[in-house]
């Protein structure tokens, strides 16, 4: 059974045609869906949600970070007219905004709707929710942003330990034996080690052998196996040999003429993902003739990464051409970005200038004192890097009940300030002080405000519709009061977390849900929207064409989740304008000095940048540069696997026989579970 559908791209259909046609065999459909920021991964993975709930008879579980919940709920429904319901930590919400009354953690099995969204956050924490869920049957288990299912053990040279996971990635491997498909969404399948790949590779193979083959395939030894995948290791010479790693799993009869030969010598249908043992001896001439053959290619064409992680960038689709329409099967987005050069950067004025070395030097004396915590240690220097009334908010939290200090996100691993922190030493205080007084005297003149006023104004971006991100709510309010002053008739939209978001009119401020804004935004009764990075994943916005970065995440990966609520499918413009702001000689400065040669290498390399390199603001922050130079270094400069999928067959959906009539099928997504 297929839905007719129209609207989605190429490279939409045919992941949805691959993971429901591989759905529909015996062991279901296993892919990690590893396409760049803003190609529609969401749409993708709910169609093909849609079209499991719809053929078989058990739910389909949807697990995402908090803040993309109603994100995807929305998505489904404004999208695809799919009904679905979240569990907000407490109760099932229907996509009419019904609440289902609940008296446990054991409700959670009761979902309303035949696919449920549940956050990531409770696994993480393994909330009473958990077992409850490991209890039941699934259709489809579907994880969103899942490079957060992580090793604890890795590093250099220990790829071939036995994976110490996280909660959630021991939660996938709990899951994936009680699922039929699993899928698995990230733009990022490796950090910084490729082992990372091999592990959420090996999370969907947990009671599967078609992935990595059965216990004693030896994909199943991470060393080895990507060792055969990054080329540092060859398929061996000896055909006996050999034979182990194309054994087990044998690829499909489809993927090439040998494999259907050799199936059908062998008797084997695609069922048969493993070759039983002591074939080796019975195979004929011609067969032993076909795998000397295969090996030649195999570990470049055939191996399990290249099979189930599908992975296309924007780059490829903006440039390759549709034969049939003689146009790119991705419109083309371009990015004109200001702010790169010396010349585009902030000079530092010297009121300034003084704020950031007290801030410095009170960065050495915590750092001396306080071992590890660099997030925490160099918390004062990430906020004035911001605004002026960020550093000096968060210096005044510092000297009193440190409340709200740090803004943190769900995912960072420094959840907690020491006691040890928390009390200031004379010294430090002293410092904080002169900070303090250094910018109460000069807090009229922040440099940030009055570039993003030209770039509104001068430049006219406002008319082309603009969102100003920052990593910090006290940036982002400052501003938003700023901009509404000198534009009092615009409409500034807040997006932020909690119940902080709203918009700014006549110097009014009016709390609105996040909801709302994302509708005027569409309306276009919108055109200034100032978001922290609570914005920054699954936001369509699509309808603005410029972005100022207010301040540059110390998370790098920020910087392209960001751009991708613009450059992304939907957007009219050919090109889109950001502006990065960063103060020359400050420690985003010198971060950029460090990092301008490599990132290039490393975005073609993971299509993003890495998490990890937050690293290196920290080690720059706290003077150990050499540290910072290690860090960087230890990407590799060379794609470690070739995990692009360099082809987009052409799927034919208008000619599918039967069409699901639109009310039976809402009728049947609307059961519970």
């Amino acid at each position: 059974m297929l839905l007719m559908i129209s609207g989605l791209a190429e490279h939409q259909k045919f992941f949805v045609r691959l993971a429901f046609d591989a759905h529909s065999g015996p062991y279901g459909a296993r892919y990690i869906l590893a396409d760049g920021v803003g190609l529609g991964k969401t749409i993708q993975l709910g169609m093909t949600a849609q079209l499991m709930a719809l053929q078989g008879e058990k739910p389909v579980l949807i697990l995402v970070p908090k803040t993309l919940l109603w994100q995807w709920q929305d998505e489904l429904k404004t999208l695809l007219d799919v009904p679905s319901a979240v569990w907000n930590g407490r109760q099932w919400v229907d996509d009419n905004g019904l609440v289902y009354p609940s008296v446990g953690p054991e409700d959670i099995r009761r979902c309303p709707r035949r696919i449920g969204i549940v956050s990531q956050g409770l696994v993480t924490i393994m909330s009473a929710v958990v077992e409850h869920l490991l209890s039941m049957r699934y259709e489809c288990v579907i994880v969103d942003e899942a490079h957060r299912a992580r090793r604890k053990n890795l590093g250099p040279e220990r790829e071939d330990e036995r994976p110490d996971a996280n909660n959630l990635l021991s939660f996938l491997y709990a899951i994936s034996p009680r699922t039929k498909s699993l899928l698995l969404a990230t733009a990022t399948p490796v950090q910084l080690y490729p082992v990372e790949a091999w592990d959420l590779l090996n999370a969907i193979s947990a009671g599967n052998d078609s992935v990595l083959g059965n216990d004693f395939s030896r994909w199943r030894k991470s060393g080895e196996a990507l060792g055969i995948v990054m080329g540092s290791n060859k398929i061996p010479e000896d055909e006996v040999d050999a034979w182990e790693w194309i054994k087990n799993p044998l690829p499909p009869a489809a993927e090439e003429r040998d494999f259907f030969l050799l199936r059908r010598s062998l008797k084997l249908s695609d069922s048969d993902v493993v070759v039983p043992g002591g074939v080796w001896e019975t195979l004929s001439m011609p067969d032993r003739q076909r795998i000397k053959r295969i090996m030649g290619h195999f570990a470049q064409l055939h191996n399990p990464f290249i099979r189930h992680i599908v992975r296309r960038t924007r780059e490829y689709l903006e440039n390759a051409i549709d034969p049939e329409t003689n146009e790119p099967l991705l419109k083309p987005i371009k990015v004109e970005l200001y702010g790169e050069s010396d010349d585009e950067a902030i000079r530092l004025p010297p009121y300034l200038k003084d704020a950031y070395i007290l801030a410095e030097e009170f960065c050495r004396l915590l750092s001396g004192r306080v071992k590890g915590g660099g997030f925490l240690k160099t918390l004062l220097l990430r906020r004035v890097g911001s605004t002026i009334i960020a550093g000096r908010k968060t210096a005044e939290k510092m000297l009193g009940t440190w409340q709200d200090i740090p803004e943190i996100e769900e995912d960072e691993e420094e959840q907690y300030v020491s006691e040890m922190v928390k009390t200031l030493t004379p010294a430090e205080k002293g410092k904080l002080k002169e900070f303090i007084d250094t910018l109460t005297a000069n807090q009229d003149k922040d440099p940030k405000l009055l570039n993003v006023l030209v770039y509104l104004s001068e430049k006219r971006w406002l008319e082309k519709g603009c969102i100003i991100f920052s990593q910090y709510y006290d940036s982002i309010a400052w501003l938003g009061e700023q901009v509404s002053e000198v534009l009092p008739d615009e409409t500034i939209g807040i997006y932020a977390g909690g119940q902080k978001s709203g918009f700014i009119k006549n110097k009014a401020f009016k709390n609105t849900d996040r909801e709302t804004l994302k509708q005027m935004v569409r309306k276009g009764e919108l055109r200034v929207l100032l978001g922290t990075d609570a914005a920054s994943e699954g936001l369509n916005l699509q309808r603005l064409g410029t972005l100022i970065n207010l301040d540059l995440p110390w998370n790098p990966t920020r910087l392209e989740q960001r751009k991708g609520r613009i450059q992304r499918i939907g957007q009219t413009r050919d090109t889109v304008e950001i502006y990065n702001m960063r103060y020359k000689d400050s420690v985003e400065d010198r971060v950029h000095q460090l990092l301008s040669d490599r990132l290039e290498n490393i975005y073609r390399l993971f299509g993003q940048l890495p998490d990890v390199l937050e690293d290196v603001w920290i080690d720059v922050a706290l003077g150990d540069i050499e540290r910072a130079k290690q860090v960087i270094n230890t990407v590799p400069k060379q794609h470690p696997f070739e995990i692009r999928y360099s082809r987009v067959e052409k799927v034919p959906w208008e000619s599918c026989a039967k069409v699901l009539d639109s009310a039976n099928r809402k009728r049947f997504l609307s059961q519970g579970w």
